[in-house]
């Protein structure tokens, strides 16, 4: 028998490594696992849903199980691949908008009025929440100058930025990164 299950808080390669383990623990095969989505198979008759959600829970993931959920942690997920995994120089070239809506294959105004229906923050807010944590996570390495920093994440000034980063931390780039402070947050905790 084989499943598609999605999976809620699963944004990162340690997400998957977990999730495979415990999957693989309960005896199911993997076919596919990428974040937020997971093919298995098993040569019972029945998969045991209230054990992987139990396992997946005490691991701090959960199984969606509605349609606009999914589409949700979808959404979040491009989200997060796009401003923490993308290897693109300039963020600038990608329209988020344009991705999210082939990403759900909704009109953005239902995805955006859902978000924030579900999540209690607006799709914009949380992704400038996804920027600010990629910039500390930049500014901490202090391998690109805050110039660099904002051509990078799409920004069209490094003031634009600063401001941003100020409005979300209360610091500005610069202090944050004298206090050499790690201050940062798991992207599965970012809202």
């Amino acid at each position: 028998m084989k499943k598609t299950l999605y999976i809620k808080n699963m944004v990162c390669n340690r997400c998957i490594k977990v999730v495979r383990e415990e999957l693989e623990k309960l005896d199911y095969t993997i076919e596919k696992i990428e974040l937020g989505e997971v093919v298995i198979t098993s040569t019972k008759k029945k998969i045991q849903f209230d054990k992987i959600k139990k396992s997946l829970e005490e691991n701090g993931f959960e199984l969606i199980d509605s349609r606009n959920a999914n589409i949700i942690e979808r959404v979040k997920i491009l989200i997060i691949k796009l401003i923490h995994h993308n290897s693109t120089e300039n963020q600038s070239d990608i329209n988020l908008h344009d991705e999210i809506i082939n990403e759900a294959g909704l009109s953005y105004q239902y995805v955006s009025s859902l978000f924030s229906s579900m999540e209690g923050i607006t799709i914009e807010k949380f992704i400038i929440h996804q920027k600010i944590e990629k910039v500390k996570e930049l500014v901490v390495y202090d391998e690109l100058t805050l110039s660099e920093i904002a051509y990078r994440l799409g920004y069209s000034s490094v003031q634009h930025l600063s401001n941003q980063f100020k409005k979300v931390t209360g610091l500005s780039p610069s202090y944050f990164k004298k206090l050499k402070s790690k201050k940062r947050k798991f992207l599965d905790r970012i809202l």
